[in-house]
């Protein structure tokens, strides 16, 4: 029978609060407190910690320390560019086909992530921002371009994208711009209006994002010891 050793204990013990994102993108790795939590000395912890360096998962930066791997930039700014683009276009396309109760369901969703963001849950949220764009894009009338939407969705889901965690003003205006949007397909706005709107939600979150991650790679950003 083999026994895991207190270094793969680390290892897995890290590894799964960053697969179920516990441990969301920028959250940071301190040696002492991980230890403390699995009753070992800082050595294995340590290991661990370059191990999943190795693998992509966290990163080193001076005057940062170690922590979970931001989203790459080059492709999160990609993917949201083009989710701006699809997102905006579905979302106007869909809007003539929006009846009053899917007006109500997003209300009431966006109600939710209002009350979560008092509470601040960051998966939450992320959770209710998915759910309250499905509503107003996937009446769009056009699969293609409903392929492209949800596909941008999943990559975003692939890089493990928590923005309001690290960034949680953006959550506050996030919802008050939802009511917006909504406001303007109940007003049945004109279809640019809407689709700009649309865009200019989610491009707000990426120049939020990549505003962070300029902030934490700047010369007097935070620091921690390195691992």
């Amino acid at each position: 029978m083999n026994v895991e050793s207190k270094s793969q204990q680390a290892y897995r013990f890290l590894r799964e609060r960053i697969d179920d994102r516990r441990y969301v993108p920028g959250y940071r790795l301190v040696l002492g407190q991980i230890a403390g939590e699995l009753d070992v000395s800082v050595v294995p912890v340590r290991e661990a910690i370059r191990r999943l360096e190795a693998e992509g998962l966290v990163t080193f930066e001076r005057n940062v320390g170690a922590q979970v791997a931001l989203i790459n930039q080059a492709e999160y700014l990609h993917t949201m560019q083009t989710l701006a683009i699809v997102e905006g276009a579905a979302t106007s396309l869909s809007a003539p086909n929006l009846t009053d109760e899917h007006l109500r369901r997003a209300r009431e969703i966006n109600a939710q992530m209002r009350r979560t963001v008092e509470e601040f849950d960051p998966h939450r949220i992320t959770v209710l921002n998915r759910e309250f764009h499905s509503v107003l894009f996937e009446e769009c009338p056009n699969p293609h371009l409903l392929d492209l939407v949800h596909k941008g969705w999943n990559r975003m889901n692939t890089l493990r994208d928590s923005s309001f965690s690290f960034v949680p003003r953006r959550a506050h205006e996030s919802v008050d711009e939802h009511e917006h949007l909504v406001e303007l397909i109940e007003s049945r706005a004109d279809p640019l209006e809407i689709e700009l709107a649309a865009r200019r939600h989610r491009t707000a979150t990426l120049d939020a994002m990549l505003a962070y991650q300029s902030e934490q790679r700047s010369p007097g950003g935070p620091s921690a010891p390195r691992p």
